[in-house]
């Protein structure tokens, strides 16, 4: 794997920079070499996942069955199954340890829902605020810094009911950035950084996979933030922001969306989508696109189209892997 990236480097940087006329570096079309030969996938990695689940008891009965909301444990599985697929075998989750907590966890200021509190807001909506859950209580709690320093788990999958007070991910440890929240303070004491993903299991894995959306353009947009060309910024591109010369466009744009979560306009629009599909060779003209490309709405359907064009081989060029998903699934791996 290193001796490929470098030589696959090399032959990259030679042509790079033989003319800046030819290769503007202030420009984010600025093409990437032609490659004629295969390149190889990187081998898979196994991330060990600390699973949580908030289930209370209400009434005597589990919130999740009380109120008819998804099962969790398959909610994760499938979450599993569709990063294993829209990876290409790369990601490959394991949850080493479940743990299903029949209590509340305690908010931000203090308050706890007790099972008659929660029942009466669930029935008249009308919820606690501020809702923020208190992360470094459930840190302490479950010993998160402990069992990440010592390489046990690699992440946190928090699974709760709705008004859990979870961020969709935010990031843990030494150097932590943002990543659809600030960095959690009090946690650098970690040997490594690492992802505490929070998701409600009242809704479906499509929404699992946008939170993964958001903390992968939260990740590439620190990983892509001081290069030329900018692939990320090309990369998600929608027609309503660059006419005519829409890309991948990002979680909440499709290439023909006019508004948020527009994923089922019918629409036609030129997109050069298909081009990440061959990465790094970029070039060749756009092709009309509508919907029916990504599920005609479906959110699932989207996002794993959308995830499915990210780059996932080896090689690298100006110190980027060609593998955006060793960033997405380790943070460690971004320079900060």
């Amino acid at each position: 794997m290193v001796s490929l990236r470098k030589n696959v480097r090399m032959d990259f940087l030679k042509r790079l920079f033989t003319s800046a006329q030819s290769h503007p570096l202030d420009s984010v079309n600025a093409p990437l070499p032609t490659v004629t030969s295969p390149l190889a996938t990187p081998p898979p990695v196994k991330p060990k996942v600390l699973t949580i689940i908030h289930n209370p008891l209400i009434q005597g009965v589990k919130a999740q069955t009380l109120y008819r909301w998804n099962d969790p444990d398959k909610l994760a599985q499938g979450y599993i199954d569709d990063i294993q697929a829209i990876s290409y075998g790369y990601a490959q989750y394991q949850i080493v340890e479940r743990i299903e907590v029949d209590n509340f966890p305690l908010k931000l200021d203090g308050f706890r829902y007790t099972p008659q509190s929660f029942d009466q807001a669930w029935t008249s909506r009308n919820f606690h605020q501020p809702d923020a859950v208190d992360y470094l209580a459930l840190v302490k709690e479950f010993r998160m810094i402990e069992r990440v320093s010592d390489g046990e788990i690699d992440e946190v999958w928090l699974l709760g009911f709705p008004y859990c007070g979870y961020y969709e991910s935010i990031m843990c440890g030494p150097g932590a950035f943002w990543c659809n929240a600030p960095p959690l303070r009090g946690t650098e004491i970690a040997k490594r950084r690492f992802v505490i993903m929070g998701f409600n299991y009242e809704r479906g894995v499509g929404e699992m996979l946008e939170d993964l959306g958001h903390r992968a353009e939260s990740i590439l947009s620190k990983v892509f933030e001081r290069a030329h060309p900018n692939l990320w910024e090309q990369f998600i591109r929608y027609d309503k922001t660059h006419p005519g010369a829409a890309e991948c466009g990002n979680v909440h744009f499709a290439p023909n969306s006019l508004k948020d979560y527009d994923w089922g306009n019918p629409r036609p629009v030129p997109a050069r989508a298909d081009h990440w599909y061959a990465f790094p060779n970029l070039n060749g003209a756009p092709r009309t696109m509508t919907c029916a490309e990504w599920g005609n709405g479906d959110i699932r359907e989207h996002h794993r189209w959308w995830f499915r064009h990210f780059p996932h081989i080896e090689g690298e060029s100006g110190g980027l892997s060609w593998n955006w998903w060793e960033y997405v699934i380790d943070p460690n791996r971004v320079k900060v």
